[in-house]
């Protein structure tokens, strides 16, 4: 007997809805069953990515869940303030959610809490099993002891003000806050005229976050900046991973054919860990795929994922800099070079882009960290590390 479903996406989340929508525009012939096991699917996020990011094709399959676009950003340093041009777009939870249900229909259900799975089966919470050609899991990044890791961890606010807050576009990055021991910085979205999101940002070493300081942090920030916070909306928070060194094959032979999506897969940006760009490809190669079964899914999501592991090498490289090497109260210096170069370098940079020349002209003139320190941490890692380096 066939099974019930051509595919199973274990998760709503970013990844697996970006599927689940790309596939009902292009193969709506496809039985496709999203399963999710909160009340809606996309969580508590917010997630932005720069116009250069994504193709002007991407941009029109996309544009239904983007709830924001702004202009430029800002971004801020001691030594540095700067505004940049180009297209900055959210996507917010809420909206995700609502084109989902809508888009899916009854083939999302959502409370469906997932105890077991397979390349080709799951098995809910009440003891149901579901069979499928093929299954994806995208529930979520997951720790992996063969790759080394740092963490973008962040608590999200989002805030209407008693007075407009007066912000055109969003801040980026201010680093100009003390910065506790790693690089912090405070990232802000006007949502509307009296609406704000603000972030208290940290790359720390763990994925770890007083949630207490964090949020005296960002009521502290706001009074700095006149910002006259009226109610609390909502709270989001997250641990972005940010690649160090890894052994990229041993990583995806413990996945044991398993086909995987989104974080789980490893398919963030190095340096900033943000996945969408990467969900929208891999959305785009799973619908083009010839056969949808276990095992060409696992091959199409393999080779993608080894293509981008290969293509970030240089920007393991940054984060190693970034993390390693020099005192963590100075690690903004690095990111205050980087703002000063070229826009289209920056903008290459975000999409993950960058050419030869690129390369050179980010680590061209003085290092903004010791130079033994950015050798050692380039080249001969932590000993944790070196057990399990294959660049």
């Amino acid at each position: 007997m066939a099974p019930a479903w051509d595919l199973i996406l274990a998760g709503g989340g970013l990844a697996n809805g970006l599927i689940a929508l790309r596939l009902r525009q292009q193969r709506p012939e496809l039985r496709v069953l999203l399963l999710e096991a909160d009340s809606q699917p996309g969580g508590n996020h917010t997630w932005s990515f720069h116009e250069a990011d994504l193709t002007p094709e991407q941009h029109q399959w996309l544009a239904p869940l983007v709830a924001h676009r702004w202009q430029g950003y800002d971004v801020r340093f001691p030594g540095l303030s700067r505004t940049l041009a180009g297209e900055y777009l959210s996507i917010t939870s809420t909206r995700f959610a609502d084109v989902l249900t809508g888009t899916c229909g009854d083939t999302l259900h959502t409370h469906a809490v997932i105890t077991a799975l397979t390349p080709t089966s799951v098995t809910l919470a009440d003891g149901t099993t579901l069979q499928a050609r093929a299954v994806i899991d995208g529930r979520g990044y997951r720790p992996d002891r063969h790759l080394h890791t740092g963490s973008q961890s962040f608590l999200g606010q989002e805030w209407r003000l008693s007075q407009p807050h007066g912000l055109t576009r969003p801040i980026l990055m201010d680093a100009t806050v003390n910065q506790q021991g790693g690089y912090r910085f405070v990232y802000t979205l006007p949502l509307s005229a009296t609406e704000l999101l603000i972030e208290d940002t940290h790359y720390v070493d763990a994925a770890r976050l007083d949630l207490d300081v964090s949020r005296q942090n960002i009521a502290d920030y706001a009074r700095q900046q006149g910002w006259a916070l009226e109610r609390l909306n909502r709270e989001e928070q997250g641990h972005l991973p940010i690649m160090l060194a890894g052994d990229f094959q041993a990583s995806w032979q413990a996945k044991d054919k398993q086909p995987c999506s989104g974080l789980r897969a490893g398919l963030f940006h190095a340096t900033t860990g943000y996945s969408l760009p990467h969900a929208v490809a891999l959305a785009e190669a799973i619908a083009a795929s010839a056969e949808i079964d276990a095992a060409t899914l696992f091959s199409v999501i393999h080779r993608y994922a080894l293509r981008q592991w290969r293509e970030q090498r240089f920007f393991r490289t940054l984060n190693r800099m970034l993390f390693l090497a020099g005192d963590a109260d100075k690690r903004w210096q690095v990111m205050q070079r980087f703002y000063s170069l070229n826009e289209g370098l920056i903008a290459r940079f975000y999409a993950g882009q960058i050419t030869l020349a690129d390369k050179a002209r980010i680590l061209a003139g003085k290092p903004p960290v010791p130079v033994g320190e950015a050798m050692l941490a380039i080249l001969k890692l932590t000993p944790r590390m070196r057990a399990f380096h294959h660049e």
